[in-house]
């Protein structure tokens, strides 16, 4: 199709998304337990990607380079990669479709789509969608699989020649493995992995925004994130300060319970292996000396419900500074100068998103330039939209979606010399 059609048929597929919200809202909850508003909110961001690259499909300009010799002309082209294998997790199982799916169409690619075994749903629902907004058969493709078989897909997906990109969004871990079998036929990757988010309070903040910035940052999908905060790191002068006004937060405007209840903030983990993980890191701070300020076990809703959590008196040598939660935890870490906050927030081998609240403005420069990650909220908790560029630094992943930068991962470049002349 030309770049005009493909852009008015994803333009048809983001209408019919917000024709169908509440019924795609409807089967994320179902499927991986998040508050009803915070799926309809996913539903939103995730046809934004749409709209987007619906606008962007007609935007992929080449180049023309003056030559050094007379008789030339230096022309440079974009055309599709190819087939595109996209791989993605149970968290956002509509965005993290449209943010690689949304630039890889509009490019000009065909995509095989493996959701997360938690979450088949909402890929064959956006499928429907698609077939209704003419996106010809055979251009979005879903490959739902169970968990036993989930390994040996990925690798398919990652080794057969056919495929040409592959777009992964999980844990390092699993990307290190999709990275080593696409090097076999040097695949194009994007890896969008594993955060370790720091969040620093410094004594020129002001404290309630920063705490209302902390409980949108930490609780949003009931901590279920990658760019969810891991670790707070709260400067001394106002540490008790914000401890105790982040508690009574939490203890006022969070609510577990089921995703349907209207009054529900918090939904339950994905399942027991998460709840597991979030007890184990209680457990082990606790026992070297961290004080459970609010929370600190099972809700007594019971099976994958916990109740929002605030310890303080954490150090670094805790193991939920050290890795990634993936739950309702907050732990936080007192600090006295700049140079230590920074110290602490860069030792992380990941660097996805940082957050930090200041009202210095030299600090501010320094700060955001200095954090090793790949997205920095200033006094500010959320970051993702679809014009922002999505990405990690180190072990946090390769490239960047969404935003202008995001078609550019599904895209060849094509010297042309043309001699003669």
């Amino acid at each position: 199709l030309s770049s005009q059609e493909r852009s008015v048929r994803l333009r048809r597929w983001y209408e019919l998304m917000l024709e169908n919200k509440e019924e795609l809202a409807t089967i994320i909850t179902a499927e991986n337990g998040k508050p009803l508003k915070e799926a309809q909110g996913e539903i939103l961001y995730s046809a934004s990607f749409l709209e987007w690259f619906a606008e962007e499909a007609r935007r992929v300009y080449g180049d023309v380079i003056p030559a050094s010799a007379k008789d030339r002309r230096i022309l440079v082209l974009k055309q599709p990669v190819g087939v595109a294998a996209v791989i993605t997790p149970w968290n956002f199982p509509s965005a993290m479709i449209t943010r690689k799916v949304g630039a890889a169409l509009a490019a000009g690619c065909t995509v095989v789509v493996k959701p997360a075994e938690d979450t088949p749903l909402s890929a064959l629902a956006l499928g429907e969608l698609a077939n209704q907004a003419g996106i010809p058969a055979g251009v979005y493709n879903v490959v739902p699989c169970s968990r036993q078989q989930t390994p040996a897909v990925g690798e398919v997906l990652c080794t057969d020649p056919l495929v040409a990109k592959v777009s992964f969004t999980g844990s390092t871990a699993t990307g290190k493995i999709l990275l080593k079998h696409a090097a076999g036929t040097v695949k194009r990757v994007s890896m969008e992995l594993g955060g370790h988010a720091p969040f620093i309070v410094f004594d020129s903040a002001n404290v309630d925004r920063a705490v209302a910035g902390a409980l949108a940052s930490k609780y949003r999908n009931s901590g279920q994130t990658c760019v969810c905060t891991n670790r707070f790191l709260v400067q001394k002068g106002i540490h008790d300060e914000f401890v105790e006004k982040f508690a009574k937060a939490i203890e006022r405007e969070l609510h577990v319970g089921s995703g349907f209840d209207a009054k529900t903030t918090q939904g339950p983990l994905i399942n027991e292996k998460a709840v597991e993980k979030v007890e184990r890191h209680i457990n082990d701070a606790v026992s070297q000396g961290a004080s459970i300020v609010t929370g600190g076990k099972r809700h007594s809703l019971g099976k994958n419900f916990f109740e929002p959590t605030l310890l303080s008196n954490v150090t670094t040598k805790m193991i939920c500074t050290q890795e990634e939660t993936f739950g309702p935890l907050a732990p936080v870490i007192k600090f006295e100068t700049e140079a230590e906050a920074i110290a602490i927030a860069n030792a992380a081998n990941v660097g996805l998103a940082g957050y930090f609240y200041s009202q210095d403005p030299a600090q501010i420069w320094r700060v955001a330039e200095q954090l090793e990650v790949g997205m920095v909220g200033v006094n500010e908790g959320i970051v993702s939209s679809a014009e922002s560029p999505f990405g990690g630094v180190k072990q946090s992943g390769l490239g960047r979606e969404g935003s202008k930068y995001g078609i550019d991962e599904y895209l060849e470049i094509k010297y042309v010399c043309f001699g003669g002349l």
